[in-house]
């Protein structure tokens, strides 16, 4: 989930414990949520932030190989994730409530900067693709 307003600036998050720095991630609540639903209650639930319109769903997923250290987030023997892209396109920064669970700090940064400050290849992607579409 990539969450970006009409000046360019998409939010971040620190993930807890990690120090590393990502867009709003979250998996689907199973049996049967959708990724749409899943990508906006994740938005809700890890930054506070409720909105009706602009939503996209991309439809582009990428699959990529769990690293070891993060397997205990998934199920026995699930070693690969499939990533859904969407985003939401706000008209200007609002104020951000992280889940201290899963994040201890939030930021608003330029799109470009951005893309080189993320830890995720998939997330580097996603930033080019919106920074990209607003040229």
């Amino acid at each position: 989930m990539v969450v970006y307003t009409d000046q360019g600036e998409t939010l971040l998050l620190r993930r807890t414990g990690n120090a590393f720095w990502q867009s709003i991630t979250g998996g689907m609540k199973w049996p049967g949520e959708a990724p749409e639903a899943a990508a906006r209650r994740e938005v809700l639930e890890e930054t506070g932030i409720a909105a009706e319109e602009g939503w996209c769903d991309h439809q582009i997923s990428r699959c990529f190989h769990i690293l070891p250290e993060y397997r205990y987030c998934y199920g026995p023997g699930v070693i690969k994730n499939v990533e859904h892209f969407f985003s939401l396109r706000i008209p200007r920064r609002c104020p951000v409530q992280v889940n201290p669970a899963e994040h201890d700090l939030s930021r608003w940064e330029q799109l470009p900067a951005a893309a080189d400050s993320v830890w995720s290849w998939t997330n580097r992607i996603a930033l080019a693709q919106i920074a990209q579409e607003l040229v």
